[in-house]
């Protein structure tokens, strides 16, 4: 078996590849950019050739892979990525994506073996594309998180007991393990609502992001965010960002911190706190996510880089298939 694959993270707004060196987890090059699924889409439809969409897709792919090459200067290493697999995490199985994979209903397994993957050589027979589809409860979806599951499955202690992975994000997810499987799962729009009231209400003129979270008036408000968000009636604790500054002068940069625990504490005070809990995340996230738990009392076993989480996952899926 070859000891390397290219990991691809397309997601609705972002496109990520990386050449990896399958038994260490080495990543030996890297590229990302803005061009996700939804431009890539739109680009599609206003393309005059008629193309294909997979071909289109695929197109994108070699260009990235021809970056990639470009980048690492790989031919003068003597490495060559013909042959080479792709696998792909996140929106590339949507219905907007490179081809469109139906959810995997839960449970599924952490060994990857039930996941919906499609193989696809066409269009691109220097590199087969493996296309890893995200999973679905009754009322609820997750792309992308699935493979970071995967990922996950090394580094917890017993993965026959239940635990818990806290997955921050645009739309962050908590994740319920047990028995070896991934049994449930809930969404909530913390980072999409912050986004939505800090630029686009009325509060967007009462926070600004010039502060930093190791400043300690940032952190005190931060936490003073964090239990009003988990005790109070979010609705109007949302108003009361505006009202901090107009009637108690409080800076915008402040603000910004005391609405950003806001919303994280109305999503943690969910939390079962008997339960064990793995943080999967990396940058800002981790600090935000790390101090909120510590206010509100919930212990952090671990905190699992969410980018290796990724790798790994995608390594179980390029082992078994």
């Amino acid at each position: 078996m070859m000891n390397h694959f290219l990991s691809c993270d397309w997601g609705t707004s972002s496109f990520r590849l990386r050449l990896i060196e399958a038994e260490g987890l080495k990543v030996l090059a890297d590229i990302k950019n803005k061009q996700g699924i939804a431009d890539t889409y739109r680009a599609w439809l206003q393309q005059q050739d008629s193309v294909d969409r997979q071909a289109f897709y695929v197109g994108i792919i070699k260009t990235r892979i021809d970056e990639l090459i470009q980048q690492a200067d790989l031919q003068n290493y003597g490495l060559s990525l013909t042959g080479i697999p792709v696998l792909l995490s996140g929106m590339a199985s949507s219905t907007i994506g490179l081809v469109d994979i139906p959810y995997k209903e839960l449970p599924f397994a952490l060994n990857g073996s039930d996941l919906n993957i499609r193989a696809i050589q066409e269009h691109s027979p220097d590199n087969p594309l493996i296309v890893i589809s995200g999973a679905c409860t009754a009322n609820d979806v997750m792309r992308g998180e699935e493979t970071k599951v995967l990922g996950c499955a090394h580094y917890l202690d017993d993965i026959d007991r239940a635990v818990q992975l806290l997955m921050p994000g645009t739309h962050p997810k908590h994740i319920l393990i047990e028995g070896c499987e991934l049994r449930s799962f809930k969404t909530y729009m913390t980072g999409e609502f912050f986004d939505l009231l800090s630029g686009h209400s009325v509060l967007s003129g009462s926070v600004k992001s010039d502060g930093d979270l190791e400043d300690h008036d940032c952190k005190q408000h931060f936490k003073e965010g964090v239990a009003a968000g988990s005790s109070d009636n979010i609705l109007h604790a949302s108003f009361l960002v505006r009202t901090r500054q107009v009637l108690g002068q409080i800076s915008s940069k402040l603000n910004y911190y005391y609405l950003s625990g806001l919303l994280i504490g109305a999503e943690l005070k969910d939390l079962d706190k008997s339960i064990p809990l793995y943080l999967v995340s990396t940058g800002q996230h981790t600090s935000l996510y790390s101090e909120a738990c510590a206010e509100l009392g919930i212990k952090i076993v671990e905190v699992i880089d969410a980018d290796e989480a990724l790798i790994r996952g995608q390594q179980v899926v390029f082992l078994t298939t």
